[in-house]
């Protein structure tokens, strides 16, 4: 087989702190791609603990695309974090019950902002916090400790509380094109054949993979 084995939990013989985590995560409200992996020394496996206020009445899904790097930290806050706000009182009365439940309010109340997605081959840094529906392009990189509250293009570098785009990576017209070959997409074979391209960034040369 080329390449790891996207089947395998920790993919790098002896390091046990990487592990593919379409492999470990049971909520049917994640969805993962393919060599996604997360990078904790102390808890490899317990990426899902770091998706928070995910409730599966609400609905929403975190997507997550193939080819992305999780660093340590990383945490996603999910639409189950959003009081509402139209009322005097932000203070969730409802979930206490006791007779305070008369007060629930109708989900269409609710401050939801749908999806959170990660496209594919997106690095996100150490500790960053990715807000309720945001959807964060492929080939973006978002630095340690941003605070991304707001969509992030693809191939931009975004960084800062709240995340702002720092810089993009390629010109207009090469993302465009980037885009369309989508390599993230090919097969094991395919990719390992034109790694050296992949790796160097050469998008003429990619363009003519075969």
């Amino acid at each position: 087989m080329p390449g790891p084995d996207p089947k395998a939990v920790h993919p790098i013989p002896g390091v046990s702190q990487v592990c593919f985590i379409k492999n470990v995560v049971r909520a049917q409200n994640i969805e993962i791609g393919d060599y996604t992996y997360y990078d904790d020394p102390e808890d490899p496996e317990g990426f899902e603990r770091n998706v928070l206020y995910h409730y599966p009445f609400l609905g929403d899904r975190l997507v997550i695309g193939r080819f992305c790097a999780i660093a340590r930290g990383v945490r996603f806050i999910m639409n189950g974090a959003n009081h509402r706000i139209s009322g005097v009182s932000t203070y969730p009365f409802q979930i206490f019950g006791s007779g305070w439940e008369r007060v629930m309010p109708r989900l269409e109340d609710l401050p939801l902002k749908g999806d959170t997605n990660v496209g594919n081959d997106v690095w996100l840094g150490y500790e960053a916090l990715v807000m309720p529906g945001v959807r964060i392009g492929d080939g973006a990189i978002v630095a340690a400790r941003a605070v991304v509250a707001s969509d992030v293009p693809p191939y931009a570098v975004a960084g800062g509380n709240p995340a702002r785009v720092i810089r993009m990576r390629f010109a207009p017209e090469v993302v465009e094109e980037l885009l369309q070959i989508a390599w993230w997409h090919w097969d094991a074979e395919k990719i390992t054949r034109n790694l050296e391209r992949i790796a160097a960034g050469d998008v003429v040369a990619l363009r003519e993979a075969t």
